[in-house]
């Protein structure tokens, strides 16, 4: 395991009560590494005997026509998938209570090349009880802004195309009704904390260039340019920014990264 798999391992261990699924939280930016370490944490205990499911919160997004119809009746960049009420929360809901119940359930699966969820014969069945579930997306556990932080835009995107804030708004109010709910499952939160934003662009562009890379010939048709990056991570630097800036005071454990995603600090919340 790398390190922050390793850590992460860890504590869940620390964490679980016998016979109950254990619902862990992870928080990290785009291309911050969550989704490798959530997979390598998964083999670790599936190698002691243990039944681990792994959800994306990205496998909840909306499909094209659904992000269509938000953005004709709230805001046009609703359109763009990320933000707080692109997701099916009532899906998500859905698939944590039967997790937590133990019932088998199919996990939902998001193709991102396609901009649509894969069809249900596809997802993957959870058919035994899970003694953890590990919930990994970009803003996993976020709270709500206070209205004051709503004012100002924070880049061009909202300065140009959200001068009124309608859509950051509606981001807000989201993240303080239905996706909170969503969140509220949540039995232990672990943020991946990066050093700024500003290393999220190129980490994103690292991704996509080694995306790219090992397609050769067969380049992905939504495979995005740098400049093309920039305007997509631009929809998420509101949240992220904020997240940076509260989460490290109430997630259970925060691993604090550095500019080539390593480990710098941990800090953990005393058990209860």
């Amino acid at each position: 395991m790398n390190p922050i798999a390793a850590l992460i391992a860890d504590h869940i261990e620390q964490w679980r009560i016998e016979d109950e699924p254990l619902i862990v939280g992870i928080c990290g930016t785009q291309a911050s590494g969550k989704s490798t370490a959530s997979a390598q944490v998964a083999a670790h205990f599936e190698a002691q005997g243990l039944n681990v499911a792994i959800l994306s919160l990205d496998d909840l997004y909306t499909g094209r026509a659904a992000r269509a119809e938000l953005a004709a009746r709230v805001h046009p960049l609703f359109v763009t998938r990320g933000p707080a009420g692109t997701h099916d929360v009532a899906l998500g809901l859905d698939v944590f209570a039967k997790l937590r119940r133990g019932e088998p359930v199919h996990l939902p699966r998001f193709a991102k090349g396609l901009d649509e969820p894969l069809p249900r014969s596809e997802w993957p069945l959870i058919s035994m009880r899970c003694d953890v579930v590990l919930f990994e997306g970009w803003c996993v556990g976020a709270l709500p802004q206070g209205e004051g932080a709503l004012a100002e835009p924070v880049n061009i995107l909202e300065r140009t195309e959200d001068p009124h804030g309608i859509w950051r708004r509606a981001i807000n109010a989201h993240l303080g009704g239905p996706t909170r709910a969503l969140f509220g499952v949540i039995d232990r939160l672990i943020y991946l904390r990066p050093p700024s934003f500003d290393i999220v662009y190129q980490w994103r562009c690292q991704q996509e260039h080694e995306m790219i890379a090992k397609a050769g010939a067969n380049r992905p048709p939504a495979a995005m340019t740098d400049e093309q990056i920039a305007r997509f991570i631009a929809h998420y630097e509101r949240m992220t920014c904020h997240i940076i800036a509260e989460m490290p005071a109430r997630a259970d454990l925060l691993i604090q990264l550095d500019a080539a995603r390593d480990v710098v600090s941990v800090s953990a919340k005393a058990a209860q």
